[in-house]
């Protein structure tokens, strides 16, 4: 008898380290840092494909966003978390900076986007010929060469990347200009350019709504940003609440399908910082 109570109690001592630990876990995730795989190219080079990183979420405090949704049970992140959802508040909120790269939900679907943030409450924001215009005043760029990868499957999704010089066969090289857009204060950042993407290259102006964000991708032909509506599956205006936290340092970063594969990590991206 005293054998099987021993038995007992070690499953049991077992079952509540396994429980403990995945509370605190879940802790972790909810309140301090949110693990994010990046699955697109659409902030390429700052983000590539296969880059692993963990989102700050206490930089702009605290929303039904920052709840992880339970998506094999079909409820999504206000519905976990319904008592911080509701008037575009959050709890010990700070306002993101512009050019913070930020993690956040769709405002219709829920799903995570990472973009950079390029307008604030009150900016108009405007593309012309690939050019930014904020606040009536065309953002300055410098040509920095190109940015070049092989035309090959990547990623998880095994999407081919697109290429100024196309057509590119499997294996070619796939270039893109490259330039170095700086916003106001001076932060730099790197933007790509591949094609001439009509809509998306020459938009109306946008008047970013109080309480609300415009974001782009910094690879500006391949992204789904504020420049697109809902009806075209964009975020358009991101509400303060939809904001998960922002990204600061890539952990590591992985060229093959899965971040499981340690023999195809890249070795200059350990701890490397998100400009």
């Amino acid at each position: 008898m005293a054998e099987k109570t021993s038995v007992t109690g070690g499953v049991w001592e077992t079952a509540k380290t396994i429980i403990y630990a995945l509370a605190i876990a879940g802790l972790f995730r909810s309140l301090l840092f949110q693990p994010f795989w990046i699955p697109s190219g659409s902030m390429k080079e700052t983000l590539l494909i296969g880059d692993f990183l963990f989102v700050n979420k206490m930089a702009y405090g605290y929303s039904h966003a920052s709840c992880p949704p339970l998506r094999i049970l079909g409820l999504d992140s206000n519905v976990v978390c319904p008592f911080l959802d509701g008037d575009n508040t959050r709890l010990w909120g700070a306002e993101p900076e512009r050019g913070d790269v930020v993690v956040f939900r769709h405002p219709v679907h829920g799903k995570e986007y990472i973009k950079r943030l390029i307008g604030l409450p009150g900016d108009t924001v405007q593309m012309q010929d690939g050019r930014v215009v904020l606040n009536g005043k065309i953002l300055p760029q410098r040509y920095d060469g190109e940015f070049r990868e092989v035309m090959e499957q990547q990623g998880s999704q095994r999407r081919y990347p697109e290429c100024e010089n196309r057509p590119v066969g499997d294996g070619g090289l796939c270039k893109k200009t490259r330039n170095i857009e700086t916003l106001p204060g001076g932060r730099e950042y790197a933007v790509l350019n591949a094609s001439d993407r009509g809509w998306a290259d020459n938009t109306r102006v946008f008047k970013v709504p109080a309480g609300h964000y415009f974001f782009l991708g910094d690879n500006r032909d391949n992204s789904q940003d504020s420049r697109a509506p809902h009806n075209r599956q964009g975020p358009g205006f991101v509400p303060y609440e939809n904001l998960i936290g922002r990204a600061d340092r890539i952990m590591f970063s992985s060229s093959g399908r899965s971040m499981l594969f340690f023999w195809t990590w890249r070795s200059d991206r350990y701890f490397k910082a998100v400009q």
